[in-house]
């Protein structure tokens, strides 16, 4: 943004930062964006195409007698001004990354004073309007090859599917008495007492396990992605065997009920990787 200080707004793309109003908005309308990610926008908007230190954002963003984790800070304030804008570090269409040294903001920008920006009566005639041109596309996951979604919305899917584990543990734990009862009725007895243990030792593991990965995703733990990639193999044979669940309830649902819910809950574990996936992009790549 130039240094004249009337130039109060700029736009980018389908974006437009108000700098008086301190609003962000896209296509008119406004976005929910924090303090700290709207002054790290500012900030490099100031600048396009140029680099602005890591340092010069710390010295904008806090005080020299505030004490915080800056690194993860600014790490946060970047991801969260990414979510907003659709942008991602490893393919940044807005925001580029400089490993060890700062960012640049990449995108045309176009600044205009409060006045400038006001709406002009519509054009009488058809032809006279103004051709807003192509949107650009969104960004694509460099691993998927599809649309990075919103990461509230990636993240709110993995964690249901979290919460109804949890629940399918919590109710075979308090109805064991009828789960045993149901695999005398097909089982010898010592396979019976085999699955009924199975029940109780896999249900006792993944009850904390989903508690981790419930308020990991809840609080946006920046590793999440890292560390759901070193547990898979375990959360991937523990929902597994948890697949075969269903046909404990053969007598009650059918045979083909059973194989149905049986196939949807083997697919369960490689829908939660790829969903961790595209919530966390940027943890593939230093921020």
């Amino acid at each position: 943004m130039p240094s004249d200080s009337k130039a109060k707004i700029a736009r980018f793309g389908v974006f437009e930062l108000d700098l008086d109003a301190r609003e962000l908005r896209k296509n008119g309308v406004k976005l929910r964006l924090q303090e700290q990610p709207f002054q790290v926008l500012a900030e490099l908007l100031q600048h396009p195409g140029e680099i602005v230190t890591r340092e010069e954002l710390r010295n904008k963003l806090w005080p020299s007698d505030t004490f915080v984790d800056f690194d993860h800070s600014l790490n946060t304030a970047v991801n969260k001004l990414r979510e907003v804008l659709g942008d991602s570090a490893s393919n940044p269409r807005f925001v580029e990354t400089l490993a060890r040294r700062g960012y640049r903001f990449i995108a045309p920008v176009q600044t205009a004073t409060p006045a400038e920006s006001s709406p002009q009566p519509a054009a009488s005639e058809p032809s006279m309007q103004r051709d807003p041109g192509p949107r650009p596309s969104p960004a694509l996951h460099p691993d998927l090859d599809v649309p990075i979604p919103h990461r509230a919305l990636t993240r709110g899917l993995f964690t249901l599917i979290q919460l109804m584990y949890l629940i399918f543990y919590l109710v075979a734990l308090f109805r064991l008495h009828a789960i045993q009862n149901i695999a005398d009725s097909f089982l010898p007895q010592s396979a019976a007492l085999t699955l009924v243990a199975a029940v109780l030792v896999t249900a006792s593991v993944g009850i904390p396990l989903r508690c981790y990965l419930i308020s990991a995703a809840g609080f946006d733990y920046q590793r999440l992605g890292e560390k759901f990639r070193q547990i898979f193999p375990a959360v991937l044979a523990l929902d597994q065997l948890w697949a075969i669940a269903p046909f404990l309830l053969m007598q009650k649902i059918g045979l083909g009920a059973s194989f149905a819910a049986c196939a949807a809950l083997l697919y369960l574990p490689f829908s939660e990787r790829t969903l961790i996936r595209m919530a966390y992009v940027a943890s593939e790549s230093k921020v």
